[in-house]
Formats: structure tokens, sequence, C-alpha cells
């Protein structure tokens, strides 16, 4: 199954036909044998590191020191500050290929990656009760960068109290004062150090810079219901109406990869090998000794010395300790797969931020709108793919909300993003193609579910995709902390400050106000916003749904550690990329023996 631009136009409340037409200057960019410039003005992979590494007439080794799986956020992240040691060997292996795709790297490229599903494992749920049995799509990105080369670039943190509450269950080293170092490590904030934020790290974050009255009246909007502003959601209040912030470099996406796997790839101590299917782990006795892995059809090996690291993300890491007969007895032995190690919370404890959009008509286009008549779009695009400026060098969407849905809430539990434009706009040209009625959306999403749901293979065959169950709004209280999310962008969008912009609610529709009203919408348009964790819960060896120690060690097997989102024991409030680079900045120095950064006293 393939997620359409119809399906979005539904779950965003839009449905013109427009579509999305190929433009002539993008024909050329995205052909996928070409190299284009798509590491224009980024650290580029210096000639003699080529993938499948040849040097000086030797095959490449077969043997290093660490293995990691997976060239996602975590797996750059980890590939950056292991090989900073120049007395290790690094491999890392990733299914996905290079993110030549311009789309990548174009920042208003992102919802042609997610309609067209481009660099993606292609996941879906299985057919969800909870959203009218609707399948939900589960992207993931299957490309160097991983998700960080195909998200929506927002640069969220969390709250927190999210990580005190890990700390409070035992996870002493997991508190906010221990994880904001790293958090600080990991980014360069375009308003340089402060006890918040830091300034020097490779990921580069800013304020976004879409130029549209919406950003401006969302927030003021926001303040006349009577919610806080806060001039930094990822600083000291997390709490309140403020503005987008992304992680954008010079105009184009920053994703992992940009940020920390291509200046590693100049070092001769790492080497990355892509198109490259982890099948198993291979073991001896009661420890991790290597992988095996798929590439051209062929199977292949490697040894690790050390250990091996899974960043495969919160399906793959499941599925392949699973494949390796690592998991829940019961499961593995229904398919015949040999029990290695018995963990029954493999692939469990399954959750995500469900979402539901209440949209809007403008009265006026706004600025996207303009600038998608054919002629302009395509001198925007290559404006911002080749010198980082222009309309597209940003998603449009300035503004970003974090709030409680009833004041005896402890934390914020709702979450608002307004999105300025239809996430189907498309260039138009008179007489050839009409433009599309241009409008917004506030999506509402729940923040702290209840629910959870699991990751559980179907086959022994390492090439089938596993079986994902994500039990949206399994609960009661799932449900009603639903529908007070889209009433609560409900009342933003009928504040004053909005007036001037909206035509018409286009949904849900004008009279639909009861339980019943709103829960049909949520059934019909509900997605994931994209932030699946926990299927590797971080815990400790006497809780029996724990699948690794707070050091991130597999119970039960040595040599052998995860280092993703499925180890994040619940959500957090709010988008998850920054978290999964801050989890691997720490595993790093646990890996190597290397003191912690000293706790925040904020």
């Amino acid at each position: 199954m393939r997620v359409t631009p119809q399906h979005y136009r539904v779950a965003f409340g839009f449905t013109s036909a427009a579509r999305t037409i190929q433009l002539p200057l993008l024909d050329f960019l995205t052909g996928q044998k070409r190299r284009c410039f798509a590491e224009r003005n980024q650290s580029s992979v210096p000639p003699r590191m080529v993938v499948g590494r040849v040097e000086k007439g030797r095959s490449m080794r077969n043997s290093f020191d660490y293995i990691i799986v997976g060239a996602g956020s975590a797996g750059c992240t980890l590939a950056y500050r292991l090989s900073e040691n120049p007395d290790v060997n690094v491999l890392i292996l990733e299914a996905g290929g290079w993110d030549y795709n311009p789309w990548i790297h174009i920042p208003l490229g992102w919802p042609r990656l997610l309609l067209n599903r481009m660099n993606d494992w292609m996941y879906f749920s299985e057919p969800e009760p909870g959203v009218g049995g609707r399948p939900i799509e589960c992207a993931r990105g299957k490309v160097v960068g991983g998700s960080s080369s195909i998200n929506a670039m927002a640069y969220v943190r969390g709250h927190r109290g999210d990580y005190d509450r890990w700390a409070a269950k035992g996870l002493d080293e997991w508190s906010y004062a221990h994880v904001l170092p790293y958090f600080r490590r990991q980014e360069s904030w375009e308003h340089g150090v402060s006890e918040f934020r830091g300034g020097d790290g490779p990921l580069s974050t800013r304020f976004s810079r879409y130029a549209d009255p919406l950003s401006e009246m969302f927030i003021a909007a926001g303040r006349s219901a009577g919610y806080d502003y806060t001039p930094d959601y990822n600083g000291k209040q997390q709490e309140g109406f403020g503005q987008w912030q992304a992680t954008i470099r010079n105009g184009r996406r920053c994703s992992a990869a940009v940020a920390y796997l291509r200046p590693a790839l100049k070092r001769n101590n790492l080497t990355l090998i892509i198109n490259a299917l982890t099948t198993r782990l291979v073991t001896q006795g009661n420890r991790v000794t290597g992988v095996e892995y798929i590439r051209a059809g062929v199977k292949r090996s490697a040894a690790a010395e050390n250990e091996v690291i899974l960043c495969g993300g919160v399906i793959n890491s499941p599925h392949l300790l699973n494949l390796s007969g690592i998991g829940d007895p019961d499961d593995l032995r229904s398919l015949d797969i040999d029990v290695k190690v018995p963990l029954r919370g493999v692939g469990k404890n399954l959750q995500d931020h469900l979402s539901a959009a209440v949209t809007y008509l403008r009265k006026e286009p706004g600025p996207l709108h303009k600038n998608m008549r054919l002629d302009r779009i395509a001198s925007e695009l290559g404006n911002a793919y080749f010198f980082g400026k222009g309309i597209a060098t940003d998603l449009p969407s300035g503004g970003m909300a974090f709030l409680k849905s009833n004041p005896d809430e402890k934390l914020p539990d709702v979450q608002l993003i307004p999105i300025s434009a239809p996430m189907t706009a498309a260039p138009y040209l008179a007489p050839f193609r009409k433009s599309y009625d241009d409008g917004f959306a506030i999506r509402a999403a729940v923040l702290r579910p209840e629910s959870r749901g699991y990751v559980r293979l179907k086959t022994a065959d390492p090439t089938q995709a596993p079986m994902i169950v994500q039990n949206f709004l399994a609960t009661d209280k799932d449900r009603r902390a639903m529908r007070a999310a889209v009433r609560i962008a409900r009342d933003v969008g009928r504040q004053k400050p909005l007036e001037s912009l909206i035509a018409k609610e286009l949904a849900p529709t004008a009279n639909a106000y009861s339980d019943a009203d709103i829960d049909a919408h949520v059934d019909a348009t509900g997605i994931s916003v994209h932030h699946p964790l926990g299927t590797c819960k971080m815990g400790h060896a006497s809780d029996p749904t724990a699948v690794v120690t707070p050091d991130l060690h597999v119970i039960g097997i040595e040599r052998l550690r995860v280092v993703d989102a499925s180890v994040m024991p619940d959500l957090i409030g709010g988008n998850i990329n920054a978290p999964v680079i801050m989890i691997a900045e720490k595993a790093a120095d646990m890996i190597q023996g290397r003191a912690p950064l000293a706790p925040a006293r904020v």
C-alpha cells in the first residue's frame, strides 16, 4: 500500500484534485543515477572513501572494533563520535542508499518525500480499530541519515519533566540534568551558547524564517485564547506558543548525515557500506561476535571485536533481534526460530503520537501560493538547492505550541502544529493548470498516550516487513485527550487574530461539535506524527518488560547494545529526532568508557 496525495487531502481536509507535477528542472535533479550537487557546501566524502572500500589493491577489512547497524540519526552520531579515536575501526551498515535525492535537501520538498514515500521503508500498521479500521503509514527513512533525511526537520527536545520521569522510574542517569549537556553538545544554535543551548555542535538549529502573517497570528491567537508565550520551547519553558525551530543549515536540511556522518567519513578508520540489509547477529556462546548482511544479493559477514550496536530504529532493531533469536520465546518458537535470549519485551511497548487537523480555507492566498506558479517555483527550487536562498528553504510552518488540555495536567499534553499551506499544494500555470484553493491547518497531537502497540515478526524471512500494531486510541483516556486536543485547536482558530485570514472552516464541519462528531473526524483523518518509540525499552534487569539496561546493553547477552528511539521507555512531549541524537551522544561516552558530562544545574 502506498500513501497517495489523496490520502493526505483527506487527512488535512483539502480535497481538490491538484496533483504535484514534475518540473523539467527537478526531472534533471531527481535522476537517481546522478550525484548532481547534493553535497554542495556540505562536507563531501573524499574520493578515496568508496562504499565497499578497496585501498591500494587490498580488499576491505572484515573485522572491526565496532559495527553499527543503521546509518540513521543515532548511527551517524555514533559513527562520528566513535571514529574520533584513531585507534579503533568502525563499520556502519545502511540498508538504504546515498541521500542524493535533491528533495531531501530542499526543505520545501518534505511533503513530496512523504506523499510519495521516497527513501522510505514503506511500513504500514495493521488496520487500526481506533482510527476507523484504517492502516496507518509509518514512514521511516531508508537512506543515509535515516529519518533525519525525510522528517519535517522540527527541532524539539521535549519537556524536562519527561526525563525526570525516567529518572524517577530508576533511570537515574537519564534525568534532565544528565541529558541537557548532551543536547547542548549536539547542536549549533543560531543564537549561540546559553545555559540551555549549544553553540558549536555538529547539528545546525535555527528559528523558522518562513514569512507568512499566519505565523505571528497563530501565536497571537494562542495568547488571545489565554495561553502563555514561550520565547524558546527548548529553553527554560516549553509550555506556550512559540516559533518553530528547525534543523536547517544555509537553507538546506541539516540531517544527521550532513551534520555527523559526512565529516566522519573523512577519517580512515570509518567504513560505510550502503544497500546492506543486516539479516542476523552472529553469536558465540553468550556474546555477539558480528553480523550477517546481504548486499547485491550476496550474503556477507563482518566481525566485531568489541561491540555490535543496533541503530536501526523502533521497527528494525526489534526485528533484527527477533530474527537473531532474541525476543519473546512464544513468538519465536511459532516461527521455528531458535531462542537464544528470552526477552519478552522485544517489540512490545510501541508508542507514537496520533494527530488530527482542523483545516481552513484562506480568504486570500498565502505567500507560498503566489510562488507556486510554475515559472516561479522552478526558480525558487533551484535557488534553494544551489544557493540556499528563497521561500523553498523553509517549511510553510512558522509556529508551534505545547499546551495543557486542563489545568490539572502536570506537563503539557497537547502539541499544536500550524501548517501554512495544503500538503498537496501543486504548481499551476494558467490556462494549462488551474491554481489550487489555498488554506491552512492546525494539527493537534496527544503527547503522552496510554495506548501501547507492538512490532512482531510475520515470517523468519529478513526481507519481509514485520507486523506493526499501533493500537491508537485504545483507551478511553486517550480518546478523551484527542477530543480535547481537537477542541483546543478549533478554539485557537476562532480567535480574533486569525479572523482576517479565514474564509471558512473546512473540517471538522461547522456544526460538528459533539464527541461523536469529533471521534468521526479523527477516525477518518487521524494520522501518525511519526514519533514511534519504545520497542526495546530501557530499564533494569529486574523489569520483565525491559530489553536494554540503563547503559543500553541488551539484557542477557554480551557485546550488544541498542541505541535509537526504541530504547526510550515512554513518549516525550514533542518530536523525537533531537532526543535520539542526544541518546547517541550519551551512548558514545558509555561505549568508550568515558566519564559522562557533568550534570547541568538549571
